[in-house]
């Protein structure tokens, strides 16, 4: 017997029962003897996620080695997916927009990772430059905009209306100027 029928509604429930809690209302819960077991399989040994780092960078990273071992293989696996796995960005690109974010929180750390794997992607020192100074760029005319308190939806209209013209232009300009 399917009890939520959708996806929707099974993001839902957990929403109703705590409404039903907040507001005093009691809810039937199915005996967990009824629901299905799931088997699943244990987590790598730190020895073997140290194996496949080593695999990886050659070694083990030190802050990885102060990561408890609850948690180890599962940050290792999230870490390789993200940061390794490709994906509609391609690497090169996430590493120049991940330098770029770090360089606007001022992460060092993030700042020397991010640099480092850009270039192992094939980013060139005039793209890393370029990624900086366009968050330089960015974070400057957030601080203005948010400082000045433009009125947020005036200002997406007129973005809406520069885009809509650039894109007339383009067509245009593509149609041999007609």
């Amino acid at each position: 017997m399917k009890i939520w029928p959708d996806r929707r509604t099974a993001l839902a429930a957990p929403l109703l029962l705590a409404l039903g809690a907040a507001l005093g209302v009691a809810t039937a819960r199915t005996p967990a003897a009824a629901a299905p077991a799931v088997q699943e399989a244990p987590a790598p040994s730190r020895d073997e996620v140290y194996r496949d780092m080593e695999a990886m960078f050659g070694g083990v990273p030190s802050f990885f080695r102060l990561v408890p071992d609850s948690s180890l293989a599962l940050e290792w696996q999230l870490f390789k997916t993200v940061q390794f796995e490709p994906g509609p960005v391609p690497n090169k690109y996430r590493e120049l927009i991940g330098l770029a974010v770090s360089a606007a929180t001022r992460c060092q750390y993030c700042i020397a990772y991010h640099t480092e794997v850009a270039k192992l992607h094939g980013a060139t020192e005039a793209e890393i430059e370029d990624a900086v100074h366009y968050a330089k760029s960015s974070m400057g005319w957030s601080t203005y905009l948010n400082g000045m308190q433009i009125d947020l939806d005036q200002f997406r209209e007129e973005v809406r209306g520069a885009v809509d013209f650039a894109r007339q232009q383009a067509a245009k300009a593509a149609a041999g100027g007609r």
